[in-house]
């Protein structure tokens, strides 16, 4: 990554080979993570602060071990059980972390931008972990490392993201990276889940999951964002997986190959059937290990500059 890179905002922003390095790394930080120490002193004398304004448990914990496999200082702020519940500002609590000596601190938060204004008020490298309904690129960095693994490259497949992508960040950062490093996306999901400007990012828009998976070599469930939606958006689980479950009969529209990816947590039976989540072709708990190694890949880069 290039010197002067102080932030991990966002894949829309951030460059091609940027990303390649990022993936490359990673590749190192599995290996480790495989081996029997689990234990690097890269992040030595670091100081890494987890910052949530969201329940959180695969990416909270995995930048928490990643911090702590690479031998950092590492601690974890809740919204409740900080100064934020006596009504302290998101940016007061950013710089009093920042005065105590923090040198990266990883933001999850409910309002879209939160990390950029964050990132431009401290000194402290800032990750991005989740913004509203904006991006999470760390998880699209994951899935695309996830990916690579699987299918030797990104370049030229065709990936079908379904569910609800209205409010789901991560469809937003898959969609970007995964377009600059030589894929097609497309998506598919209720038309009340269905944002205008995915379109004009470059995806293509399905109206049903038979059309989207077809001759897929990835397909990428999403989880139903409860928390964020209005009701009314779709009738009951039973007619959303009918319509926009990812089962076998659909997936059977794919390539032989196929690769199954989902965000987690996974709605069993809802987002996806469980014999996909547990079939030979999902890659779905490989994501979790992934996200260790990548996470641990963007902390030793952001602590070189």
């Amino acid at each position: 990554m290039r010197s002067d890179k102080k932030d991990i905002l966002g894949l829309q922003e951030m460059p091609i080979a940027d990303i390649e390095e990022i993936l490359d790394t990673a590749i190192s930080m599995k290996k480790l993570l495989s081996s029997g120490t689990k234990r690097t002193p890269h992040l030595q004398g670091k100081t890494i602060l987890c910052l949530f304004y969201e329940d959180s448990t695969r990416t909270r914990l995995s930048f928490e071990l990643a911090s702590k496999y690479m031998s950092a200082n590492q601690a974890n702020i809740t919204a409740s059980g900080s100064s934020v519940s006596k009504g302290e500002t998101l940016l007061d609590t950013a710089r009093t972390i920042d005065v105590m000596g923090a040198d990266v601190i990883v933001i999850r938060h409910p309002m879209s931008g939160a990390p950029h204004m964050l990132a431009k008020n401290v000194g402290a490298s800032v990750v991005n972990a989740g913004d509203g309904m904006h991006e999470h690129p760390t998880q699209g960095l994951l899935d695309m490392f996830t990916i690579i693994e699987k299918k030797g490259s990104v370049e030229g497949l065709r990936v079908a993201i379904i569910g609800d992508v209205q409010h789901s960040r991560v469809a937003r950062s898959n969609i970007w990276g995964l377009q600059k490093m030589g894929a097609s996306v497309c998506v598919a999901g209720p038309p009340t889940m269905m944002p205008r400007e995915i379109e004009r990012i470059g995806a293509e828009v399905f109206d049903t999951v038979h059309e989207a998976v077809t001759d897929a070599d990835v397909v990428i469930g999403l989880r139903l964002q409860l928390e964020r939606q209005k009701q009314g958006l779709y009738p009951n689980a039973r007619e959303y997986s009918k319509f926009f479950g990812i089962d076998q009969n659909k997936l059977r529209l794919a390539k032989p190959d196929v690769l199954v990816l989902h965000p987690g947590p996974v709605n069993r039976g809802v987002e996806i059937t469980s014999d996909v989540v547990d079939a030979d072709y999902s890659a779905i708990n490989e994501q979790v290990t992934n996200g260790v190694a990548v996470r641990m890949s963007i902390l030793y880069h952001l602590t070189r500059r």
